[in-house]
């Protein structure tokens, strides 16, 4: 661990530093290709971190091709010279792996003056720490938008987060201890299930079906288990696309109630209601505060930013603050404040129906690509909205071959292992269309329905079908 060793700058970022830190040894070989790098818990612990940084670092790492995970092994070095060739194929790239949206999305101007406004108005003490709850204005704003959403809370349950990833992280360390048993929905999103595993967590994944979680399996788990937590998205899933039906929001918050364990929910898209017959989040159905609410902004504005907030139950309050004074102090004022200028001085109702406008163009043509396309040629899972969509490959064909058989065609996908905590047989793939035009969207469902029936006579059964390597 001693090539791990940084003295960390408390001026600057902390992500940052050990982020530039790893790769520069990565560049000059001090970590060797193949090399594993430290758990994430090990090197929080070593660095003095939490390990909210560390899964931040690793998924920079991986997304500009350092490292590459392989799941429930960990994460190692990339071989350099292939990362160069890669940088050079991947330029002019249709990309579906990118859940971020697309830059022409961000409201640059309108955000500089909101900027401009919290400087003028706040002066100096825009850069002092702040309450650690986060900034009452802020926090005052965003009740009034939760209201909207059917959600009644007040300020003094919310938080401000430093995005998503800090919330699943700030409740993970607040409330989970080593062994305690946390249930997910199976496939789900990769930087929740490595928080977990960073605090030993058990983890214990239930189906989804076309209308949410198996309830069925559900049941028969909490029988015999006890989870302290379930963590779920129910608008919009990622990475399957699929919102959960009225019933199945209920019949959750009642089983929480019944059996005693929170709910996670994170809500990244649920503005938009797109083709679904509810979209509301699932903590509007909370009448008995079993639900922990996290809501991130970076698919709805923009992702650099790193702003969000958790709607926390009162008797967890204690331990969530102490989590989140732990991890950062305090989300940063001048963050803070533009938002809150942002969203008070710039119609943010006006701006949320033009991001939805935009987005459901994206998703009713890729839905309608596809279901011509590609629905007779393999399996896809009945989205109803939201930015991805979801597919599995027959048996004896592996979703890595076929992102590899794609990269050489000029479309980027994201294999499946990555949204499962057990390895298993690597037949599925996701398309994420945040990021791409209509333009790129169309090419790129065209080029996958043109390859697929070569990929699928000559790709069979190529590899190990237990291999579950992704690179990036």
């Amino acid at each position: 661990m001693e090539k791990y060793k940084l003295e960390l700058n408390k001026e600057s970022s902390k992500y940052l530093q050990i982020y530039n830190y790893i790769k520069k040894l990565i560049i000059d070989n001090k970590i060797k290709e193949h090399e594993k790098l430290p758990p994430i818990r090990k090197l929080a612990n070593y660095m003095n971190v939490n390990n909210a940084t560390i899964v931040k670092v690793y998924e920079l790492l991986e997304n500009e091709g350092y490292v590459y995970k392989i799941v429930g092994s960990g994460t190692f070095v990339s071989n350099m010279k292939l990362k160069k060739e890669k940088n050079i194929k991947h330029e002019g790239l249709i990309h579906f792996d990118s859940g971020n949206p697309s830059a022409d999305m961000f409201p640059i101007d309108d955000y500089k003056k909101a900027i401009n406004m919290a400087l003028e108005n706040d002066g100096s003490t825009i850069f002092d720490y702040d309450e650690g709850k986060g900034s009452k204005d802020l926090r005052e704003k965003i009740v009034q938008y939760l209201k909207e959403r059917k959600i009644n809370t007040n300020s003094e349950n919310i938080q401000i987060i430093s995005g998503a990833q800090q919330g699943i992280d700030i409740v993970c360390k607040g409330l989970i201890n080593y062994s305690d048993v946390v249930f997910v929905e199976e496939p789900t999103y990769n930087g929740a299930l490595e928080v977990f595993k960073s605090r030993g967590a058990k983890v214990i994944s239930i189906p989804m079906l076309d209308d949410g979680i198996d309830i069925g399996i559900l049941k028969l788990k909490l029988e015999k288990i006890k989870p302290k937590l379930i963590y779920v998205m129910p608008n919009f899933q990622n990475p399957t696309g699929i919102s959960y039906s009225t019933y199945k929001k209920k019949k959750l918050i009642e089983l929480s109630e019944e059996y005693d364990f929170y709910i996670l929910e994170d809500d990244f898209i649920s503005d938009f209601p797109f083709d679904s017959e509810d979209n509301l989040p699932l903590k509007s159905y909370d009448n008995n505060d079993r639900v922990i609410y996290i809501k991130s902004f970076s698919k709805i504005l923009m992702p650099g930013l790193r702003i969000g907030m958790v709607e926390i139950p009162m008797e967890l309050q204690s331990q969530i603050l102490w989590a989140k004074y732990s991890s950062d102090i305090s989300t940063p004022g001048l963050i803070q404040k533009s938002m809150f200028y942002y969203m008070n001085c710039f119609n943010w109702k006006q701006y949320l129906n033009n991001i939805n406008n935009i987005y459901y163009e994206k998703y009713s043509l890729a839905k309608k690509l596809i279901d011509e396309k590609l629905s007779n040629k393999i399996k896809v899972r009945k989205a109803c909205g939201g930015i991805n969509f979801f597919f599995e490959l027959p048996r004896g064909y592996l979703s890595y071959n076929f992102y590899k058989f794609l990269l050489e065609k000029g479309v980027i996908i994201t294999p499946g292992t990555y949204f499962f905590d057990n390895i298993i047989d690597n037949r599925y793939f996701r398309i994420n269309i945040a990021n791409a035009s209509l333009k790129d969207i169309k090419e790129g469902i065209d080029i996958i329905s043109d390859n697929i029936d070569i990929f699928l006579a000559n790709y069979k059964e190529q590899n190990n079908l237990r291999s579950n390597k992704i690179f990036y």
